[in-house]
């Protein structure tokens, strides 16, 4: 029996595209869902995410049930987690945006908006880019699709499974034990977005 993938539907995310790479990545029971019971019936969960922070976390929190559920089944019980673009922002302490505004909490971190040490390096960050792997399993070296004007600043380095180069480094994909997250659009990566997308699909964290 194929793992069932939840894809979580809050409003917030760029749901058929990343459905559709997941399908490409080899996915055969994906779940687009904002339900608690789903959520912990899944075997993998994905958390995608476009748009500011605080609305974002608010949408998130809206949906009844769903935080806590999310909370147990990648916390306590281990299952892959992903979080995408602002997905993957929504794991930190905080967020920056508009205000100070609490996040999931799951990996240490502040998301603060780029301040590029070079002027010619322009907010939002935008275009391909360089991924640069520190040494998860999950990444790779290559080069995928940013958009973003606010990044994960982490301060314990070993949460920092890649990085990017946007006028000074910046942090390309966070993660810890279960838990992996991404400032790239795996589903707007083409060959490289799919073969991440597969690897997380295989994982036995």
């Amino acid at each position: 029996m194929p793992e069932r993938v939840a894809l979580i539907d809050y409003g917030a995310g760029n749901l058929r595209s990343v459905e559709n790479a997941l399908r490409a990545a080899g996915a055969e029971d994906i779940r687009v869902t904002a339900s608690p019971d789903e959520v912990r019936m899944a075997d993998r969960i994905v958390l995608p995410g476009v748009g500011a922070y605080a609305a974002s976390m608010a949408a998130l929190q809206a949906e009844d049930g769903l935080v806590a559920a999310l909370d147990h089944v990648v916390l306590h019980e281990g299952r892959p987690f992903l979080g995408i673009c602002v997905g993957m922002q929504l794991m930190a302490d905080a967020g920056e945006e508009f205000g100070r505004h609490e996040g999931l909490g799951w990996i240490p971190g502040t998301v603060r908006r780029l301040a590029p040490a070079d002027p010619r390096a322009r907010v939002p960050h935008m275009g391909w880019n360089d991924v640069v792997p520190t040494g998860h399993p999950l990444l790779e070296p290559g080069e995928a699709y940013f958009l973003h004007s606010f990044a994960f600043d982490a301060p314990n380095g070993s949460d920092v499974a890649a990085t990017t180069d946007h006028g000074g480094p910046v942090t390309a994909a966070v993660a810890r034990g279960n838990m992996v997250g991404v400032q790239f659009h795996p589903e707007k990566s083409q060959a490289y977005g799919l073969a991440f997308l597969s690897r997380f699909l295989e994982w036995r964290p």
